[in-house]
């Protein structure tokens, strides 16, 4: 069903149809935001999601301290 899937000139149109939608200057900082997710992904899977965010505490953002 997949068999022929990527081939070059599948590689080639693809391309050039993300080149007319995004534009030349667009293009390279696409590629480096989807090279960075795909890194974070591979991290994640790598770690087992052992590691979760640490919920900002009230005294690291001064912006929304409540003064009386």
């Amino acid at each position: 069903m997949f068999e022929g899937l990527f081939q070059p000139m599948h590689l080639l149109v693809i391309f050039a149809i993300a080149l007319l939608v995004f534009g030349p200057k667009k293009l390279p900082e696409l590629g480096k935001g989807i090279g960075e997710g795909i890194r974070g992904f591979k991290d994640a899977m790598k770690n087992g999601g052992s590691e979760q965010p640490k919920p900002p505490s009230p005294s690291s953002n001064p912006g929304t301290e409540i003064k009386s």
